[in-house]
């Protein structure tokens, strides 16, 4: 595994949904995700990291060191149980340990952990079971974060009414041919994300790398295209846009950084129904010393 990132990044992400649900929400009948007061739609950052995920999963098929933590299928409890199989330990083991060995095999399992599954490297994770009481890998702050990814303009969620052939009962189908369904879809949003990445913590706790980092922006350039679905119709990451500081901490705040890129209409009167609608603009005079940007996409 190389040495971990020694330079700080933020970066923005623009993505897009055509005729699709990007991101349904549980509690409006999976209707896709509204701000109520602003009309703007919203994708969590657990469906962005979903993707990431799937994505690493799919590209490098659980190699040594990319494995995914947070799987469908998996229990996290096996998961954390292979730490402590790999550690040679058990809980009658750390029964008899005093506070220091106690605090030095938690360092192991964590490092364990970080060094075997992307997600925790990058992400983070909170690996305490309470299956088996002395299951506990801690907890992980990851150096990578990614905040809700918020339309540029206001959506206008549409139920669309279909026809199905697919009959629910026998006793429907002597009644009727075809049943009633619904489709929630955007006609169209460009989707805004915004996200960290911290090298202290890659330092200091996880040991992400500048090849999980290389990784991860080939995961968010392509998180969509391995992720079809005909309820998600359209989507695509448009733009990749990394801000790199040239030390650890950072030369200048991510604010300062996100305010120097505007996305806008490019006719304000029509509906935008395609990316070549917008402009996106970048103020590289608003980019102070020590700060280089690259676009990717």
């Amino acid at each position: 595994m190389s040495e971990p990132i020694k330079n700080r990044y933020d970066f923005v992400v623009l993505f897009e949904v055509e005729n699709g649900n990007p991101n349904g929400d549980p509690d409006a009948g999976n209707m896709p995700r509204v701000d109520p007061e602003t009309g703007f739609g919203l994708v969590t950052d657990v469906c962005l990291k979903r993707k990431i995920r799937n994505y690493v999963e799919t590209v490098r098929e659980d190699a040594p060191g990319y494995r995914i933590y947070i799987k469908e299928g998996v229990p996290l409890n096996a998961s954390d149980n292979e730490a402590y199989l790999a550690l040679d330990t058990d809980e009658k083991k750390i029964e008899k340990l005093d506070k220091r060995d106690k605090k030095a095999l938690d360092l192991k399992l964590r490092d364990f952990m970080c060094r075997n599954f992307f997600d925790v490297r990058t992400f983070g994770a909170v690996m305490t079971t309470f299956v088996k009481a002395y299951l506990n890998c801690g907890q992980v702050r990851g150096p990578v974060q990614i905040g809700f990814a918020r339309s540029v303009e206001p959506i206008i969620p549409q139920e669309i009414t279909i026809t199905r052939v697919a009959i629910s009962t026998e006793e429907d189908a002597r009644k009727k041919k075809t049943e009633m369904g619904r489709k929630h879809i955007v006609p169209y949003g460009l989707y805004r994300a915004e996200g960290y990445v911290s090298a202290n913590l890659a330092r200091r706790v996880t040991g992400f790398s500048e090849e999980d980092l290389k990784l991860l922006w080939e995961a968010i350039l392509n998180m969509f295209e391995l992720d079809r679905s005909a309820a998600r119709g359209n989507m695509a990451t448009r733009e990749l846009i990394v801000f790199k500081h040239d030390t650890e901490l950072g030369n200048a705040p991510a604010y300062k950084l996100f305010d120097a890129i505007k996305v806008c209409r490019k006719d304000p009167k029509n509906a935008a129904r395609s990316f070549a609608d917008y402009e996106v603009a970048l103020d590289e005079a608003a980019i102070p010393a020590g700060v280089t940007v690259e676009r990717m996409g």
